[in-house]
């Protein structure tokens, strides 16, 4: 066992004999390390830059590893130190360099080590922190130790001098108060609660930190929707669109059958979801189910149940879709193409709240609500005798009509925005946005294939887009035939049409049918402007022969009215609090 001795000057004046300065290269010395010689107020102020960017847990894990990482670089001027000198005067070249370096005089108060052994225990007294004091400077009293590069140092150090890892904790720190720091360190496994300062190990890429955060805000998006009692891609303020959902919050806590009629893809089976989630059963089983998608001659099986033996192939007995949902809600979708038999049968669930199984005779009472939607005609399908007139009246009780896309054309740039943002996030894409082309044809498109088109076509365009770009109209639409191929000026392949005239012709046209309303053209213009001029204002309000104040004006009024979407559009904007008309 070692025991403390003082430090003698002798000790100090070898130590500063290894420093050299070069004038000639411009360089500092220690040893074979080099060395930098810096202003403490300058490293004050970036020390003060990178805590209120990142935070004090997180800069307090980086000034740590850092310190931990310059005490690994000293320990090996001691180890050469230790081969003409014992281990104790070996071991204080550490503290004299962090003396000589100007970060603190380290004065020992107790130090036994055996690095045969493996032993350690060390006491020091620090003054004039250099850390402690600017932090104490900039953010007053701290109700924890600040001293973070220093104590990753004197861990870092020790560690790689005993050869095994070594943890310090500041016991008393200038920026709590103290007159003076100090700091013990013993063998890390000897600190019962030594997981909490192993910030030299923690590392964390940002950019990782920032696609978690990226996630955790789509799932609070979603969340935030849930509480609104609508999912989060249930996005729209057209009026039909409106007039649907109030519908189905009015009908969310009764019992009533609800009729969902729409076009392929306008979401009926969201809209089933959600009635369930806002409803009291929320608890309970949602169980949908696709009546075309059901070969005929297993419909009543699948709907009401089988027992065993009651056809060839009937080995067990199994429940139906009505009696998994028990307590909670089914959806039956494409309601129309249900056989005549088991029309019937359903009737008679639905009037009496009971079923019997196929090949049983038993009963078996059954509570659940029944959601139908379809996008066929029923009463066509009643004329015909394709549907049980009693049956089409018992479902149409409560009817909700979802309205298709292309009329909801003010819904189509909230909806794609939302899928840009939940497939950027899922195939890990930054994207930055539509190019003014794909958003016009977006708008002029007739969405043959509704929401579910739209989604698939932005997560296509999502997949195609590079990263850091905008996505582009033939990544969306190159697919499309000259039937629905987009409007307002474009051909086939996204290309702009005649010239032009026609072009400003087409968007006339399209601000006088209500394709596009005169904020959004003015919204484009000034992102088109301002895109080009790379963020400057003066610029682009001299594309636009605006003057700055009038450019900055509109700028705010449509980001205020979410016409504006671009994030060097809304950046620009919010740097002007003072623009005027």
């Amino acid at each position: 066992m070692v025991k403390l001795r003082s430090v003698s000057r002798a000790d100090s004046d070898d130590l500063r004999a290894r420093v050299h300065f070069c004038a000639d290269t411009g360089q500092i010395w220690l040893h074979e390390h080099r060395m930098l010689l810096v202003h403490a107020e300058a490293q004050a102020s970036l020390r003060k830059e990178l805590i209120d960017t990142l935070g004090m847990d997180r800069a307090q894990g980086l000034f740590t590893r850092m310190g931990y990482a310059s005490g690994v670089r000293d320990a090996e001027l001691a180890r050469i130190r230790a081969q003409d000198s014992s281990d104790i005067d070996a071991f204080m070249t550490g503290p004299q360099l962090h003396t000589l370096e100007g970060i603190v005089r380290v004065t020992p108060i107790k130090l036994e080590l055996d690095r045969v052994a493996g032993k350690f225990y060390g006491e020091f007294l620090w003054e004039n922190s250099w850390e402690g004091q600017w932090h104490r400077h900039y953010y007053g009293i701290h109700s924890d130790p600040v001293c973070w590069t220093q104590i990753g140092y004197a861990c870092g150090y020790t560690s790689a001098f005993m050869g095994r890892p070594i943890l310090y904790k500041e016991v008393e720190c200038v920026g709590m108060g103290h007159s003076n720091c100090r700091i013990v360190g013993k063998p890390i496994e000897e600190w019962e609660d030594a997981t909490e300062y192993r910030y030299f190990s923690n590392r964390e890429s940002i950019a990782d930190q920032l696609f978690d955060l990226q996630t955790q805000v789509v799932q609070l998006r979603s969340s935030i929707g849930e509480k609104e009692k609508l999912p989060t891609d249930m996005i729209g303020d057209s009026p039909g669109f409106r007039a649907a959902c109030e519908l189905l919050r009015q009908a969310a806590n009764t019992r009533i059958t609800v009729l969902l009629l729409g076009e392929t893809g306008v979401g009926k089976e969201m809209f089933a979801r959600s009635l369930h989630d806002m409803g009291p059963r929320r608890d309970a089983p949602f169980v949908a189910i696709n009546c075309a998608a059901i070969p005929h001659d297993l419909v009543e099986s699948e709907l009401f149940g089988v027992e065993k033996g009651a056809y060839t192939g009937a080995l067990v007995s199994r429940p139906g879709r009505f009696e998994r949902a028990d307590g909670g809600t089914l959806f039956l979708d494409e309601i129309g193409d249900l056989p005549l038999a088991a029309q019937s049968k359903l009737l008679r669930v639905l009037q009496e709240g009971e079923l019997a199984r196929l090949g049983d005779q038993k009963t078996r009472k059954i509570n659940v609500r029944l959601v139908a939607a379809t996008n066929s005609d029923l009463q066509q399908l009643v004329r015909e005798r394709k549907l049980r007139s009693d049956l089409y009246y018992r479902l149409n009780a409560y009817q909700i009509d979802i309205p298709p896309l292309r009329e909801r054309k003010e819904d189509i740039s909230p909806l794609a925005k939302r899928f840009l943002a939940k497939y950027s996030v899922i195939h890990a894409k930054k994207l930055r946005g539509f190019t003014d082309k794909a958003k016009r044809a977006l708008l002029t498109y007739d969405w043959p294939g509704n929401i579910r088109e739209l989604q698939n076509m932005v997560e296509r365009g999502v997949i195609l887009a590079p990263s850091g770009t905008r996505i582009e109209v033939d990544q969306l639409f190159s697919h499309c035939t000259d039937e629905h191929a987009p409007e307002f000026g474009l051909d086939t392949n996204g290309d702009l049409g005649a010239g032009q005239g026609e072009s400003s012709r087409s968007l006339c046209e399209a601000v006088f049918n209500g394709v596009l309303t005169l904020d959004q053209v003015e919204a484009m213009l000034l992102e088109t402007a301002v895109d080009k001029a790379h963020g400057n204002l003066s610029s682009a309000a001299r594309m636009l022969g605006l003057t700055r104040p009038q450019l900055a004006y509109r700028l705010k009024r449509l980001q205020e009215g979410g016409a504006v979407e671009s994030g060097a559009t809304t950046a620009a904007a919010n740097r002007i609090p003072g623009a005027r008309a």
